[in-house]
């Protein structure tokens, strides 16, 4: 096992692996943070009960991923994790107490008569919240990390610039357009027809804000335009913007008139898009411009045992997102639950 681990392309299985996680994580969240998104927005309380209802059954396994990912990142990557944390310290605790804080919301929603509103702001807050910091996360990932001597150099804000508000604005954007899509779909009723009037706004806000960050990363980072715009590079990632426009268009033209799972499922290859040119755009690093895959590995004997691990665990979470989504696969009903047969 131990010589398997010192092999090259160990470090392409785990880093690929890491990326799933994410992508899992960013597209199973997505809805339930961006249902949270989208709460304020519902003009009836009874819309807001379908909204919650429709996650209900579903939101905390899609967290899973969440922690899934960062703990690979320590155990794989640990050289990525010691300067990653401390500089994004701030948006992770604050995205953390976010998620927290929604599901608290969450539980409290539902028995609550009095202070309803109270943790109905509660629910949308820490969905905005928590959706922006991965923003600003990101963000600081397309700019860089300064590092020094192999550790992190900069300070506790350095994490803040323009590109990580867009970043953010366009998360909580793309989330919305989920969360709509999601509510299309599950949806019925005055529901529905709220999920689909508020998707337009969504999709502007998400198709607009990735046209900036796409053009100001390119303009203000300089391995970032490199990678896109230079020859042969610009013949293959060509399609990924053009396909990310069609697939905008599709969404559109949808909203009203096609299946009612189509904008959940387009929103979702939406989002894959993006993720795809943000691999590309910051391959072969974990920490952009500083280390890469292969320097920033963790040791044969911890890869041998993370390997075991990731192994068993991943079909099994997997598995049971599966199920679930399955046996709550019905529309879901005014009063809460789901129609249909489990």
């Amino acid at each position: 096992m131990t010589e398997l681990m010192q092999a090259d392309h160990v470090p392409l299985l785990f880093a690929a692996v890491a990326v799933f996680c994410v992508t899992v994580y960013v597209l199973a969240d997505g809805l339930d943070l961006g249902v949270g998104i989208l709460f304020l927005a519902a003009p009836r309380d009874q819309d807001r009960d379908v909204m919650m209802a429709s996650i209900e059954p579903v939101w905390d396994g899609n967290e899973t991923w969440l922690v899934m990912g960062g703990t690979l990142l320590f155990a794989a990557f640990p050289a990525g994790y010691y300067v990653l944390l401390p500089a994004f310290y701030l948006p992770i605790m604050f995205m953390l107490f976010a998620l927290i804080f929604r599901g608290v919301a969450f539980g409290f929603r539902l028995q609550a008569t009095r202070y309803r509103p109270a943790w109905d702001v509660a629910f949308f807050a820490g969905s905005v919240l928590a959706t922006f910091c991965q923003g600003l996360i990101l963000g600081g990932l397309i700019n860089g990390v300064p590092v020094e001597n192999g550790m992190f150099a900069g300070g506790p804000f350095s994490f803040l610039s323009l590109l990580g508000v867009m970043c953010g604005v366009g998360l909580v954007g793309g989330y919305g357009l989920i969360g709509a899509g999601w509510l299309i779909w599950k949806g019925q009723g005055p529901t529905q027809v709220f999920a689909r009037e508020i998707a337009h706004a969504a999709l502007i806000l998400t198709a607009v804000m990735m046209l900036l960050v796409s053009l100001w990363s390119a303009w203000s980072v300089p391995d970032v335009a490199e990678r896109w715009f230079s020859l042969p590079n610009l013949l293959w990632l060509v399609p990924v913007p053009l396909v990310a426009l069609a697939v905008v268009v599709s969404i559109w033209r949808g909203i009203w008139t096609a299946r009612e799972g189509q904008t959940f499922v387009l929103s979702l290859v939406l989002f894959a898009l993006g993720l795809i040119g943000l691999v590309v755009s910051l391959w072969p690093y974990v920490v952009p411009r500083q280390v890469t895959v292969w320097d920033g590995l963790a040791d044969p004997q911890s890869l041998a045992f993370v390997g075991v691990g990731v192994a068993v665990i991943i079909p099994i979470v997997l598995a049971y997102q599966v199920h679930a989504y399955w046996v709550f696969r019905g529309k879901t009903v005014d009063h809460g639950g789901y129609g249909g047969e489990a």
